[in-house]
């Protein structure tokens, strides 16, 4: 496969299958490791208000390092809604502490190497031969696994109720800060 707009169809078109969660789910708990190996876990996040939830695919992407320095922008405004960020990818913790140093990021990144709960989730996804012949994701994902995660973004509230879910397979596209700063006007509104 030549050129790299085929080569983009090719991996979004494999993508499209994960669908993710929608509005109205109960999102999946979860523990995971941080960049400095402690565990962070959704339950315990929600105790303090509203939760954001990123999957990415790794450091490596450069669309997903514009998309969480884009959200470090806005941390401040997120905060003042009382929600917290925590941001995953199927990489080690020395990745996910690359990814935070690199990115200079002040919320949690968190490694989910063996992609249990990015397949609870339903964004896991096979981006196919011709993308494993360019990237050896074996060498990337911290359990040595050939899939990545449909970059989302799922807005959770203290019910563990997700209110926003946006899963998009073209890569390219992320719910953006201020779409998420909406979402939390409107939770707070509701309370």
């Amino acid at each position: 496969m030549g050129n790299l707009q085929d080569f983009q169809k090719l991996v979004i078109a494999n993508a499209s299958r994960a669908v993710g969660l929608s509005k109205g789910d109960i999102a999946p708990d979860f523990s995971l490791l941080n960049a400095f190996g402690k565990k962070v876990s959704l339950t315990e996040a929600l105790k303090s208000g509203m939760v954001i939830i990123k999957f990415y695919r790794g450091e490596w992407c450069p669309i997903c390092n514009l998309d969480l320095r884009e959200i470090q922008k806005y941390l401040p405004q997120i905060k003042s809604f009382g929600a917290t960020l925590l941001a995953i990818s199927p990489q080690k913790p020395d990745d996910a502490l690359t990814a935070a140093q690199k990115n200079e990021l002040e919320f949690e990144v968190l490694s989910d190497a063996d992609q249990d709960v990015i397949k609870a989730y339903n964004l896991q996804f096979d981006p196919g031969e011709d993308y494993h012949q360019r990237r050896d994701l074996t060498l990337l994902n911290g359990g040595g696994l050939k899939t990545l995660p449909v970059p989302a973004t799922f807005i959770v509230n203290t019910n563990q109720i997700i209110e926003a879910a946006h899963v998009e397979a073209n890569y390219t596209e992320r719910m953006g800060p201020l779409e998420i700063i909406k979402v939390l006007q409107k939770m707070v509104e509701k309370e």
